[in-house]
């Protein structure tokens, strides 16, 4: 499969981690993946302090951001880089939604509509996830992730839980 596409599309990539030096952790990553041949970093949401979403009990409060990017690394080349550097920041795929150091998930590509065993994009929860929707929306609050009707503004109002996502706004990354 090819490593890149003709045209340039806008990415958008959430980031989470519960382990850790979570914010050391967080901006390691936003380095690693602005380093990536074929991705250029445009925006940066703030960090959100979000409490788990499914899972085992007990564990730590997230840290979560999106970042968005203009890329034209094929999309499944995109997921093994990221897989790549979650495997760099020590996570360990043990349990489904369980405590990691690092998540990175593509949460939409331009308008492309993907459902492999792999890969969906968009991603499959994003419209229903406050950790994504919040710091998404600060970033591009009128986009509309594709099959969606509503805009991630939109979404993000409907959705109940706004005490569990809080921006941390005394952590600059």
């Amino acid at each position: 499969m090819d490593t890149e596409t003709t045209q340039s599309q806008p990415l958008w990539i959430a980031l989470g981690s519960n382990l850790g030096d979570r914010l050391a952790i967080l901006r390691g990553a936003k380095k690693a993946l602005a380093k990536i041949a074929g991705l250029r970093l445009v925006g940066s949401s703030s960090l959100y302090r979000t409490a788990p979403v499914g899972g085992p009990t007990g564990q730590g409060e997230y840290l979560n951001a999106v970042l968005q990017f203009e890329a034209t690394l094929a999309p499944f080349t995109l997921l093994e880089r990221c897989q790549q550097i979650e495997l760099d920041f020590g996570r360990e795929r043990q349990e489904r939604w369980g405590a990691r150091t690092l998540d990175l998930d593509l949460i939409a590509y331009g308008t492309l509509c993907l459902t492999t065993t792999d890969l969906q994009l968009p991603h499959p929860r994003a419209h229903e996830r406050r950790f994504v929707l919040a710091p998404l929306a600060e970033l591009v609050p009128t986009l509309s992730l594709p099959g969606q009707p509503y805009r991630v503004a939109e979404l993000l109002a409907t959705l109940p839980g706004e005490d569990e996502v809080t921006r941390a706004t005394d952590l600059l990354w």
